[in-house]
């Protein structure tokens, strides 16, 4: 079964201007480069689809010096800060039409190659367990409540039980969704009906949205590379 990668770069982020490529800790290319050297070193992957709308960003990706990176040039449409999720995930089937694709994103800069090949590793072994798709996800532990109530203990029970009592919850973490084609043209969906969580640790779970989120994340690069 073939492996393709699919990463989109929509072009005009609000809240980080050039969010994909502008310099990221002292990196030119920024977060982009930094995924694509990620990327092209797993050995298990057979194709690179990077989707984007940004002129900046397709340049840079066509240059980049490996056979397996393939270039869409999205249609501005797909490439709004309106546009959802759902409407790119239909798109997906027309570019990519057969195969296992796993879903990532520049933001993710701490998932490194050893880290998206444990990942595939995981999702054909839990494959033949009954899954149908992974996704990766941080584990929350702890006393998380919605506006009115607790959701992940009983105050009924225990006001204030132990947090290693409390069972855990699960916030997915947009590092990566891995599926086979067929459960988008099924479900139009970028997972199947029985998913595997994948539990990544917090740095590896980091997502940068925001430019608070960046600034950290540059600190941690830093830091890491001394």
């Amino acid at each position: 079964m073939s492996m393709t990668v699919f990463l989109p770069c929509r072009k005009g982020s609000e809240r980080i201007p050039n969010k994909n490529t502008k310099d990221f800790a002292g990196v030119s290319g920024g977060l982009l480069k930094i995924k694509l050297d990620q990327l092209t070193r797993l050995s298990s992957v057979d194709s690179i689809v990077i989707s984007s709308n940004d002129e900046v960003v397709l340049d840079y990706s066509s240059n980049y010096k490996d056979s397996r990176i393939k270039i869409d040039e999205r249609p501005d449409y797909l490439g709004l800060s309106t546009t959802s999720t759902d409407e790119l995930i239909q798109y997906l089937p027309t570019i990519i039409e057969s195969g296992d694709v796993l879903w990532t994103h520049v933001t993710s800069p701490f998932l490194n190659e050893s880290g998206y090949e444990a990942i595939i590793a995981q999702y054909y072994q839990m494959l033949s367990k009954g899954y149908d798709s992974l996704m990766t996800v941080k584990e929350l532990r702890g006393f998380i409540w919605n506006k009115d109530k607790p959701i992940s203990y009983d105050r009924s029970i225990e006001k204030w039980p132990r947090t290693q009592t409390i069972e855990s919850l699960y916030e997915v973490d947009s590092s990566v969704f891995l599926s086979n084609i067929s459960n988008y043209i099924a479900l139009n969906d970028r997972i199947g009906s029985c998913p595997y969580l994948y539990v990544q640790s917090e740095e590896c779970a980091l997502d940068i949205d925001w430019p608070e989120d960046f600034k950290m994340a540059e600190y941690i690069w830093n830091s890491k590379d001394k």
